[in-house]
């Protein structure tokens, strides 16, 4: 008689970067020894995959190991990721993790699992990345109707807020023929939409001598992919060439998301970002120029030390004037071993709070202004595998979720819609024209 297979389970926190690697690492544990499980349900070994961008991210992944361990007092515990590369001893301190992998040991993760047993003490396996050169190709699959594809990883860069760098290692990629097959790898299971996901994938090309658009110029080429999304961008990496290709080709989506960080050139030295105000602005008017329904996100940051109230006015003017879809906010936090956590003139949290709930309220009204703007216009949208309220719901190519009644035989097709209304969700409601 055959052992059992073992019940795993995969917990991925942070970033579309994570959810490409959590699903290539689970599909390398053999499916004759091990069986996949949800996350929530009771398994013989977790294993979850950390973010370390903020403080908050570093609790949550406490939590998920916390209450992991809880459910499942005699599983296998093991975590890997940015914060387990991080902070590794602060892991193993918690009773009941049984094993600890940094950035390019959790693509070993079977093999130390298969050998590994219930411990009083944590393994820890994390080496140093100043020195690799390492890039572990990832994609996602049969999680959500979209593929999350890594074309890069790493960053050179080093904004003095930010710990990646030191978690993930410098910037790297796979060459171009190579993540073509990756991408043809994504056609052959039928889905249609892939999103390039990496650190800093603007920066493309910088361990092969190849360029973002160049690389963008052959996955068009792939057939079967209809649309392709880029997940987030440096405002200094938007070239001209990328939003004359995003206005030309059908494939690549009029959605870009693009880190502003700040409104105030002050506050943006101080961060050691690549560009000023006037530089993001610009990029943003190009694109709307030649895509003027373009979804346009942004990142911000409030409460970073040294703005002051006339430095985060800067950014509420600033963020008013240009025009943008929606905003993602965050509070600054500071992260252990960067340079903003020794820099003078810390603001209150109280203060960043109140900063955020205002830029929360500036971006609630931009949203909305941007889906009055799409009252009536017909745009393709590919719709989930969920059912929610007795609705499907699906993204149009410039990002708007829109919501239809519950048929089954839509997900993961595209299909030609009218938007007709705003629901309460901040959705559109959508009428089917084919």
């Amino acid at each position: 008689m055959e052992p059992a297979r073992k019940k795993v389970a995969f917990h991925t926190l942070g970033c579309k970067l994570n959810f490409a690697e959590t699903s290539t690492i689970s599909r390398s544990f053999p499916e004759d020894q091990f069986e996949k499980v949800r996350p929530g349900s009771i398994a013989d070994i977790h294993v979850i995959n950390t973010c370390s961008v903020t403080g908050i991210a570093d609790r949550k992944c406490r939590q998920v190991i916390k209450r992991c361990i809880k459910e499942s007092p005699g599983s296998v515990i093991a975590v890997m990721g940015c914060y387990a590369q991080l902070n590794p001893g602060e892991i193993s301190s918690i009773p009941g993790v049984d094993l600890v992998l940094g950035s390019n040991e959790k693509f070993d993760a079977v093999a130390f699992i298969e050998r590994i047993e219930k411990k009083k003490t944590a393994e820890i396996h994390s080496n140093g990345l100043a020195a690799t050169d390492l890039f572990h190709p990832s994609f996602s699959i049969g999680d959500r109707t979209r593929s999350f594809l890594k074309v890069q990883d790493g960053c050179d860069y080093r904004c003095s807020y930010c710990t990646i760098p030191v978690a993930r290692g410098r910037s790297r990629n796979q060459d171009i023929p190579s993540l073509i097959l990756e991408a043809e790898k994504i056609a052959c299971r039928g889905i249609k939409e892939i999103v390039l996901t990496g650190v800093n994938i603007g920066d493309f090309g910088k361990s092969t001598g190849d360029s973002f658009a160049s690389l963008l110029k052959e996955l068009v080429r792939v057939e079967g992919i209809e649309r392709y999304r880029i997940s987030s961008i440096e405002p200094n990496l938007i070239t001209d060439e990328i939003i004359g290709m995003a206005a030309e080709c059908k494939k690549i989506l009029p959605h870009f998301h693009i880190p502003l960080q700040s409104g105030s050139d002050k506050v943006l030295r101080l961060m050691k970002r690549r560009y000023r105000t006037d530089q993001f602005g610009e990029r943003i008017n190009l694109i709307r120029k030649y895509l003027p329904m373009a979804g346009i996100g942004a990142d911000v940051i409030v409460g970073f030390p040294g703005e002051t109230d006339n430095d985060f006015e800067d950014t509420m003017s600033f963020l008013k004037e240009i025009p943008l879809s929606y905003l993602h906010v965050f509070n600054f936090s500071e992260r252990p071993g960067t340079a903003a956590e020794k820099m003078a003139g810390k603001v209150p949290f109280s203060t960043r709070e109140s900063r955020s709930r205002k830029l929360i309220e500036l971006s609630e009204i931009k949203h909305l202004a941007f889906l009055e703007q799409n009252l009536n216009r017909s745009d393709e949208i590919l719709f989930e595998h969920t059912r929610t309220d007795g609705l499907i719901t699906g993204f149009t190519g410039n990002y708007i979720r829109a919501e239809y009644p519950w048929k089954s035989s839509l997900a993961g097709t595209i299909k030609t819609g009218r938007l007709t209304g705003i629901s309460g969700t901040g959705r559109m409601t959508v009428e089917l024209i084919d």
